[in-house]
């Protein structure tokens, strides 16, 4: 029974139309259907009915313990096509004041973010398979910060990432 992709994620979040806001403003994610309390939205490169539902549950609702003191969802992760998208979430987030981290894994090139409920997403390009080199593939051992503009002029601003293609990878070399 192979699973192959993720299809959408819920998030519960305190004020739903202020993350609809946030995802649809800084994301890109279009509103698709909502009611009271719950939107669905879906991002512009899907052809899914919708990749994010969110539930309200309130103003008074506490952050997440996720990671410190309960066990939970540490973040969700979406692909972007190029370099040069990935540089423009990168903007989007920092204008927002949302960008909290950026890191390349040799394999992947990655921002994080949090929402205004303090979620943490990820937003990564992945390197193709056929670009992967020996050195890129030893990289997923460490984690450094990301330089955008060193890995545009590697890889190149526009070139089509490796959608998928993180783990195991084909032979490199």
């Amino acid at each position: 029974m192979p699973i192959t992709r993720l299809n959408h994620a819920v998030l519960y979040v305190r004020d739903v139309e202020r993350s609809a806001r946030f995802y649809s403003e800084v994301l890109g994610f279009t509103v698709v259907m909502g009611f009271p309390g719950a939107a669905f939205l879906q991002a512009s490169g899907s052809t899914n009915d919708h990749d994010l539902g969110l539930f309200q549950v309130g103003p008074s609702a506490g952050p997440s313990g996720a990671g410190r003191t309960t066990v939970g969802l540490y973040h969700l992760a979406w692909e972007v096509d190029t370099l040069d998208e990935l540089e423009t979430v990168m903007a989007r987030l920092a204008e927002a004041d949302a960008l909290v981290g950026a890191s390349d894994h040799g394999t992947t090139k990655a921002l994080y973010g949090q929402d205004p409920d303090g979620i943490e997403f990820e937003v990564s390009w992945l390197v193709p398979a056929a670009l992967l080199t020996p050195e890129a593939l030893a990289a997923r051992e460490r984690i450094v910060p990301l330089d955008l503009g060193r890995e545009k002029d590697r890889y190149g601003a526009r070139t089509p990432g490796g959608i998928g293609i993180s783990w195991p990878v084909p032979d490199a070399g």
